[in-house]
């Protein structure tokens, strides 16, 4: 993960004394493991190139990040992508920069305009190219934006004339927008933070309003913008969509006797294996999570259920859908509830081998998002979570799963989850695959 930034024009050395860095020699730091180094490429009177990099170590991400930064790492790559963290992590070395306090001699330099490049990378985002020229046109830049494949991360440079402060606080701004995805609890501080970073041009920004609710994610801090009634009906409505997924899940399973022994794949804190646990023909639940932390909330939730007669402990496993167990083979019911969006959609045809070809469940639940709703929670072109892959509309849905049932043993009847608008289908869609009997 890196920052360049480029400048030109008369006196453009002075950036060594807003950076407070000196140009002859390395600066490097270890921030909890991570390594964050930064050093001139080149340095002339009139022409400056500067780069930040931020070496990450994976172990320390895994060990010391908690529920941050426990995104499903057996299958993500976000964390080495321009982010938050990312910013965090270089905040201190830019801190000079940022808030305009060179030494007394220099301050007179904070206001100086220079031709300034700043390009950033890897970016992993959701946004079209069109999108990321609608953030930095308005604020004077040209944007190019390079990447090796029509998958691979993104490579960004904006080039304008501006000051070196302002130019970073905009970056510092706007990079978590773009990622859309923040590696800590967003509180008042953040909003604080906007402001003081948007000062002077955020409010004229014709996409503010954009920018905040990206920012801020929904958090109930923006004033007039989002109102607490907003935040609080949002939140019921999540929450009753949580509960239809699973009471459908519970349905489908009760309404075939047969189907005893389940994999709750993706299980996350247990939520749904406890429901599991309650009902009468269920001999074995298997719990896969590959987080810890979500395991150990899910062993405290079947702790607690477990004081209920009647109560089926779920068997916990940790796993993915990448990671072949022979424990999963041959059972009644193979359930991957909001988990499919979260895998990379050319990954994910590697995952549904190992499950229709080896594991062979009579029965695979799979529900995702139906990407068509999101007009409705006024999303934009933003997914439902940071961690989505991929959200499919009901079309694309329905081709995924015409491709399935040619490729393996398996029909499939596809439904619905949450209130149906006449436009736009419901907010979940539901697949349930079962194994053809050979005649």
């Amino acid at each position: 993960m890196q920052l360049t930034i480029h400048a030109k024009g008369e006196g453009a050395n002075v950036l060594s004394f807003l950076l407070a860095k000196h140009p002859e020699r390395l600066y490097e730091r270890d921030h909890k493991g991570h390594k964050v180094r930064l050093f001139y490429q080149s340095f002339t009177p009139n022409e400056v190139k500067v780069t930040i990099y931020v070496v990450l170590d994976a172990i320390s991400l895994l060990r010391d990040s908690g529920e941050k930064l426990d995104i499903t790492h057996y299958i993500n790559d976000r964390e080495f992508a321009v982010s938050s963290l990312f910013l965090s992590l270089i905040r201190s070395p830019l801190a000079t920069a940022l808030n305009g306090l060179p030494k007394e001699e220099y301050l007179s330099y904070v206001g100086q305009v220079f031709q300034f490049s700043y390009s950033f990378g890897p970016v992993n985002t959701d946004l079209s190219v069109e999108n990321l020229r609608e953030l930095f046109s308005p604020l004077g830049f040209s944007l190019s934006v390079q990447s090796e494949t029509k998958n691979s991360p993104l490579y960004v440079t904006v080039t304008g004339e501006t000051t070196l402060q302002k130019g970073l606080r905009q970056l510092f701004i706007l990079i978590p927008v773009i990622d859309n995805y923040k590696h800590y609890y967003i509180d008042e501080k953040e909003a604080e933070k906007l402001q003081r970073f948007g000062e002077g041009w955020l409010d004229d920004h014709p996409q503010k309003d954009w920018i905040y609710k990206r920012a801020l994610k929904y958090k109930g801090l923006l004033g007039d913008n989002i109102t607490e009634h907003t935040k609080v009906e949002k939140e019921k409505k999540q929450k009753g969509l949580n509960q239809l997924r699973y009471e459908k899940i519970i349905e489908i399973i009760q309404s075939k006797p047969h189907l005893r022994k389940i994999i709750d794949m993706g299980s996350g804190e247990g939520k749904l294996s406890t429901r599991l646990g309650f009902l009468p023909n269920v001999s074995e639940i298997i719990a896969v999570e590959p987080s810890e932390r979500e395991t150990v909330k899910a062993t405290k939730r079947y702790a607690k259920a477990a004081e209920n007669p009647g109560f089926l402990m779920p068997m916990q496993k940790w796993g993915s859908v990448f990671y072949y167990d022979d424990g999963l083979k041959n059972k009644d019911v193979f359930i991957l509830c909001e988990v499919i969006e979260h895998i990379a959609e050319e990954k994910l045809q590697t995952a549904m081998q190992l499950i229709f070809q080896e594991y062979k469940p009579a029965v695979c639940i799979i529900t995702t998002p139906n990407k068509e709703y999101n007009t409705l929670y006024q999303l934009g072109e933003s997914m439902r979570h940071y961690d989505h892959r991929f959200e499919w509309t009901r079309a694309e849905l329905h081709a995924w799963v015409e491709k399935m049932t040619a490729m393996y043993a398996y029909k499939a009847s596809i439904s619905s989850i949450g209130d149906i608008d006449h436009e736009r289908g419901a907010p979940t869609q539901i697949v349930v695959f079962e194994k053809e009997v050979m005649v």
